[in-house]
């Protein structure tokens, strides 16, 4: 497993995400909450998605559950995400694990976009570019 820290004023993450509250955050619950929308721009489906607040050691559950956000334009929402910087753990298709450190759930309004960027230099996954000359 690859763990790349990334913060918010990287040019990676075009807009950020957060997570569905868990037992963990329990104590954020009286902090504002927000809805959160995830776009998969990348050309891999997600299949898991954890978070944990970032002074936390211990991953939430999964929030997709049984669901899968989609490559190229997927979507999913989370509900009642109470406001706080989480670390963000995404499984791909694959299985390859990419963590997103010190995200600031409600930083924006429009959401996370994933894009095969963030992937890829988070995964180590490998690009299709002639540029590796």
């Amino acid at each position: 497993m690859n763990k790349v820290s990334m913060t918010l004023a990287g040019a990676l993450i075009a807009t950020i995400a957060a997570i569905a509250p868990t037992t963990a955050m329990a104590s954020a619950a009286d902090k504002d909450a927000s809805t959160v929308h995830i776009t998969n721009k990348s050309d891999w489906e997600i299949h898991h998605f954890f978070m944990q607040p970032s002074d936390s050691e211990a991953w939430g559950p999964d929030q997709l559950g049984d669901n899968i956000i989609k490559a190229n334009g997927g979507s999913f929402e989370l509900n009642k995400i109470p406001c706080d910087t989480y670390d963000i753990k995404l499984v791909d298709e694959d299985g390859d694990e990419c963590v997103v450190e010190a995200v600031d759930v409600c930083a924006s309004k429009e959401g996370w976009v994933i894009t095969s960027k963030v992937l890829v230099a988070c995964t180590g996954k490998g690009g299709d570019d002639d540029d590796d000359e």
